[in-house]
This record gives structure tokens, sequence and C-alpha cells, in this order.
């Protein structure tokens, strides 16, 4: 296991982090998820995104910044595409995943806003918290890591981010997503809720949602800093 994720935990993330987390790693499931994923790389399994990138999400939004928290499943499984941003690409892949696709889509309906690189590490700039539910997964084996403590972890995290005293913008894409609802606090808080962006449910409401908007108009009626989302 790389030195960074695990055993100098604390460079792993940005620092306006450490003070609500550091503390998750001292438990038993974050114990026992570091065991797993010991166990995985020791029988030669090839875990996606790398792991120096696990914590991405965290060292490229602060805490401090964070305006807007878009939350995925798990990372893609495909080989290349994973850089620990949910939904994001690296800047060579071609053609962009299908969901992001979709989601590129509802933005140009929406703002006009017209992107082709997948890479969203700009809007992660910006305060957009690009978060999966899961953090990492085993090369081609998608869903492979879920129910092995990741998800304790980012419940952490989204409370953390809904204890914050200024409003947040949630965005729940799909009924994996929606479960987090739970632990938001939406008389703070906008929830944006909807289906998922993939080709298998995009057109049940998805399409047409127009959440880019509503993320904006709800970051101006709180004197905040609007999103620009052309990437």
């Amino acid at each position: 296991m790389p030195k960074t994720m695990f055993d100098d935990i604390e460079s792993a993330f940005d620092k306006s982090w450490n003070e609500s987390l550091l503390a998750e790693f001292e438990k038993d499931y974050m114990q026992s998820l570091k065991m797993f994923l010991k166990a995985e790389q020791k029988h030669g399994k090839v875990m996606l995104p790398q792991p120096s990138l696990w914590f991405r999400a965290l060292n490229a939004t602060p805490l401090n910044d964070v305006k807007v928290v878009i939350l995925g499943q798990d990372p893609y499984p495909t080989p290349g595409h994973a850089h620990g941003l949910c939904f994001s690409v690296m800047p060579e892949v071609k053609p962009i995943p299908k969901s992001l696709n979709n989601i590129y889509k509802e933005l140009y309906e929406d703002l006009g806003t017209k992107n082709t690189d997948g890479n969203l590490q700009r809007w992660a700039e910006q305060g957009v918290l690009l978060l999966n539910s899961v953090l990492s997964v085993e090369s081609g084996n998608a869903n492979s890591h879920q129910g092995k403590g990741w998800e304790q972890f980012t419940d952490k995290v989204i409370s953390v981010v809904n204890d914050l005293d200024r409003a947040v913008v949630f965005v729940l894409w799909g009924a994996y997503a929606q479960k987090k609802a739970a632990g938001i606090d939406e008389s703070k808080h906008l929830l944006i809720r909807s289906p998922h962006p993939s080709p298998l449910s995009a057109y049940r409401g998805f399409f047409g949602s127009k959440p880019f908007s509503r993320i904006n108009a709800f970051l101006r009626e709180n004197a905040i800093q609007e999103i620009d989302w052309q990437v």
C-alpha cells in the first residue's frame, strides 16, 4: 500500500479536512478496509484509480471551498479513465463515457455551455466536490469494492459538509446517490435529486432537470460565487 494512502494519511488530502476526517482512519471499519485493499494488492489485483488518487476529490476541493457536492457511485473500472473525481476522466480519454456525455448534453440544454474535454478538475477547483461513494474499484470489475467500508467514510465526508455553517448544494443523481440524502439537512441545504445520467435512465427525468442553472441560482441567492461550468 503506498505510504500516502493510509500510513501517512495526513498528506493524503487537503489539510482543511484533517480535523474532521483523520480520526476515521483509527476506526475498525477503516482498518478492515485497509486490510482488504492490501490483500487485493497482494493477490495481484489492479485497483483503480491508482492509490495516490483515491482521495483526489478531497485534495482538489478544500473543505472551506465546498459550494456543491456531486455524488457518484464508484470509479470507472476501465484502465486510464478514473482519476479520483466522480464522473471525470483524464483529458486524453475519447470518447468520453456515456454518463458524462449525457451530463454535458444537459449542461448545453440548460446553460448553452459546450464541453468536450472529460476532465472536471476545473469544477473541483471552483468548489464542486466530486465525490464517489466508493473510492476504489478493481480494474475491469465494476462495484467490486462496495460494502468494504468506503461508504462509511464518505458518509462522514457528507456529514462534515452538512455541518458547515453555510448553505451547500447536494446533487444526488440516481437511487444509489439518493440514499445519502438521509444525512443532509434540507432546511439549510439545497438537494437536487433526479434519475442518473446513464443511458439507461437519463430519459426518465435527468434530461430537462436543469441542475446547473438551479445550482447557480441557489448560489446567487446565498451571495456565493456561481460556478463556471466550462471546462
